[in-house]
């Protein structure tokens, strides 16, 4: 069976967006169940039960972890915002580093001369 063909399209930034928060609030889900059961464990349910201590500990997880997934996903779409550098100057030298690099450059044309 011959495999799927492969797109490039992504999709717009709100469905990046969207795919991150939901990867997080999962994420979330997952970790605070993990914790909240640990920490009743431990402690006890408290005044307000099992299911409202639990269900606390989840949502909140769950609200954090697809906020700063959301918005990490947004930053690593970066191809489609005006502020990414373009493809020829990616890993190159700044500053004096590049001048420095230029010059050695140099004495190695020279030196093969």
């Amino acid at each position: 069976m011959p495999p799927p063909p492969q797109t490039t399209a992504g999709g717009s930034t709100f469905d990046k967006m969207k795919m991150g928060a939901i990867m997080g609030s999962c994420v979330g889900l997952t970790i605070g169940f993990i914790f909240g059961s640990f920490s009743v464990l431990r402690a006890g349910p408290g005044p307000r039960g099992l299911v409202a201590t639990l269900s606390q500990y989840m949502l909140s997880s769950a609200a954090t972890f697809g906020f700063f997934m959301s918005i990490g996903s947004v930053i690593r779409t970066e191809s489609q915002f005006a502020y990414a550098l373009p493809p020829t100057t990616h890993g190159t030298a700044t500053g004096p580093l590049r001048m420095a690099w230029r010059r050695a450059e140099e004495r190695r044309r020279m030196e093969k001369q």
